[in-house]
């Protein structure tokens, strides 16, 4: 058993690291593009996700430590101030560089990881790819607009998430493709958006991360394909 989790200077991507090595047996690798700090029981790994070279470096060394059967995407972006990136209001504050940074981010970065890890997971026998989507990315939940280039990129990758889900089940049925939604969590990512927030709605990365693995651990083949939130509840297409 061999678990990778990309993201882990994040503070969902750290904790889910951080109980996996607790949770079960087997490496974990913790993954990110700068050096993660110590963690115990994680290996840290680096490579940047639009790095074909990095990220088959770090499918190597995983492999040398046996079969990943866990493989977990927690990396993504919603706002950077020094790059003048904000969830957007209007079409009329579109931006072309924003948005290649924000699809960069949320779902080209996690089609590499899939293109380089998918084919070393298990072939026969349960697997799982998760990557960490996001309620805004549901085209048909969408009542309020806005924030284009986020709910654009969370919902393309939802439809990657499918499309691994139906490859992968031509290969090995009990392989489960999810993309999971972590409620909004108290991180630097929802910090200028949490005033907003209801009572109790507002979850610590710790407690998002063990909401998610509880999920993880439930997840049945007959799932594979979907986006379900913390409490293993399917969120609308």
């Amino acid at each position: 058993m061999v678990a990778v989790i990309f993201g882990t200077t994040g503070g969902i991507g750290q904790e889910l690291a951080l109980q996996l090595a607790k949770r079960r047996p087997g490496p974990v690798f913790g993954v990110s593009r700068s050096l993660a700090p110590e963690l115990d029981g994680v290996t840290p790994l680096r490579a940047d996700l639009l790095s074909d070279d990095d990220l088959e470096t770090v499918a190597e060394t995983v492999c040398a430590a046996g079969t990943p059967d866990l493989v977990i995407i927690a990396t993504g972006i919603l706002w950077n101030e020094q790059a003048g990136i904000q969830p957007e209001k209007s079409y009329r504050q579109q931006d072309l560089d924003a948005f290649q940074t924000v699809f960069a981010a949320n779902t080209f970065g996690p089609a590499l990881v899939a293109k380089h890890f998918l084919a070393r997971m298990p072939r026969e026998g349960r697997g799982v790819f998760a990557a960490l989507s996001a309620r805004v990315g549901s085209i048909s939940d969408n009542r309020l607009g806005g924030w284009h280039a986020y709910r654009a990129s969370k919902a393309a990758l939802n439809m990657l998430i499918r499309n691994y889900a139906i490859e992968q089940r031509r290969k090995n049925p009990d392989f489960i493709a999810v993309g999971l939604h972590p409620g909004t969590v108290d991180t630097p990512l929802s910090g200028p958006f949490q005033a907003n927030v209801p009572d109790g709605k507002l979850f610590t990365p710790a407690y998002s991360a063990n909401c998610l693995l509880d999920v993880i651990e439930r997840l049945r083949p007959d799932q594979s394909g979907q986006v379900l939130d913390y409490a293993g509840k399917p969120v609308p297409e």
